[in-house]
């Protein structure tokens, strides 16, 4: 907790908002996405959602996959706990659903489904976009398409895998994703591990969005590693966020923004 309040106290020190930028694509994108305060009819489905589950008290046994998706911990937990504390704040969700709908990805992966409070987010973003979703537990995976049903959002494929045991067996070389979200595995190995797993799918519009880059020292090493990468162009750090873009054009720069 410590080193996440210095790190705070730092990201503040140094972030701007749009008057601080002189990129057009980054100005753009914070004055017509990020500080977007409209009112949206979308926001009262992902309410809604959220209500769903923070009602339901129901069980499920929560399983945590170690290597070799060998079961590493499991533990009975209350939906509605795991919806408070494990997934998407509702102002997080809105932001992913206005990124989702600025950029228009035709095909979206996520990275850590839980109960879908980004997913739904993202499917409502682009609703005629493809979004997969990758969860480990089993139980919270069919949680989400329980959901997912009952709102009608249709455009997600919801896979059972760990991780990078998916990764590793798709054709990636074959594959683009136009918005990846990672939210799996919050550590610094794994991070790195998809990070290059997937740098065969970017083209130039490509959005990556890292959560918790600043959880822990390794968490920041890993994105500093992910700033200095050739085929990285523009990085945005929103504190809980790091964003990235793999666009050609664009000289090589880094965001501190606060969103």
């Amino acid at each position: 907790m410590l080193f996440q309040i210095q790190s705070y106290l730092k990201f503040l020190w140094n972030s701007k908002n749009e008057h601080g930028v002189h990129s057009p694509f980054v100005f753009n994108l914070l004055t017509k996405c990020f500080y977007d305060k409209k009112s949206k009819p979308e926001y009262s489905i992902l309410k809604n959602y959220r209500k769903s589950l923070i009602e339901n008290n129901d069980f499920i046994e929560v399983i945590d996959f170690g290597a070799g998706s060998k079961v590493f911990k499991s533990n009975k937990r209350q939906i509605s706990k795991i919806a408070k504390t494990a997934g998407i704040s509702p102002k997080r969700a809105e932001l992913l659903f206005r990124v989702t709908h600025y950029f228009k990805p035709d095909c979206i992966l996520e990275i850590g489904t839980s109960l879908g409070l980004a997913t739904s987010a993202m499917a409502l973003g682009n609703t005629n976009a493809k979004v997969i979703t990758l969860e480990g537990c089993p139980n919270t995976g069919n949680q989400c398409q329980l959901e997912l049903q009952k709102f009608n959002l249709n455009n997600v494929e919801s896979v059972i895998s760990e991780f990078e045991s998916f990764l590793v067996s798709e054709n990636l070389q074959s594959a683009t994703y136009n918005l990846i979200y990672f939210d799996g595995n919050h550590s610094k190995k794994a991070t790195l591990a998809y990070f290059e797993l997937l740098l065969p799918t970017i083209n130039n519009d490509s959005v990556w969005i890292f959560d918790d880059i600043h959880w822990s020292p390794e968490m920041e090493e890993a994105w500093e590693i992910i700033k200095k990468h050739p085929k990285v162009k523009v990085t945005i750090d929103t504190f809980q966020w790091g964003f990235v873009f793999f666009r050609y054009e664009q000289e090589k720069e880094h965001f501190v923004i606060r969103a």
